[in-house]
């Protein structure tokens, strides 16, 4: 039988054992993309996965160690979280890495000529399919790259 600790250990691994990864290729420079990506003046306009929802409040302070949080809801108030995550690598201008309680975010910016493209990779959480979870991500990274190009 495994110690406690060996056991937490095992269980921590198996869940970060489902990655889910989704892309947008933006038509904008890699310094606006990742100034849109991470000012909470910006996420605010498009941190959500469906028009019915919006994100009212974000803050962003962007170092190791630093909190990231953004508060999600439903626009008619029935329904609403707090996403909120801590920093645990950043290299400017190229990615990112955050970690929750439970889970670890990585996103990769990577600049084509004209473009950038971001790749959003995460740990699945076990509360839903992850079909929903990789669509609601890729809907939200949608919605990033529409306000992006158009502002």
């Amino acid at each position: 039988m495994e110690k406690p600790d060996e056991l937490l250990s095992t269980i921590k691994k198996l869940k970060m054992g489902n990655k889910i990864t989704v892309t947008a290729t933006i038509n904008a420079g890699v310094k606006k993309v990742w100034d849109y990506y991470t000012n909470p003046e910006h996420i605010t306009k498009w941190n959500f996965a469906d028009p019915s929802w919006h994100c009212p409040s974000a803050s962003n302070d962007m170092q190791v160690g630093g909190k990231y949080s953004a508060r999600m809801e439903a626009k008619d108030g029935s329904f609403g979280f707090d996403f909120e995550a801590i920093y645990d690598e950043i290299i400017n201008g190229e990615k990112f890495t955050y970690s929750m309680a439970d889970r670890e975010v990585t996103v990769i910016f990577k600049e084509d000529g004209s473009k950038t493209d971001v790749t959003v990779t995460f740990d699945a959480e076990d509360q839903n399919p992850l079909e929903m979870q990789k669509n609601g991500w890729q809907a939200i990274l949608n919605n990033f790259k529409q306000y992006t190009e158009t502002n």
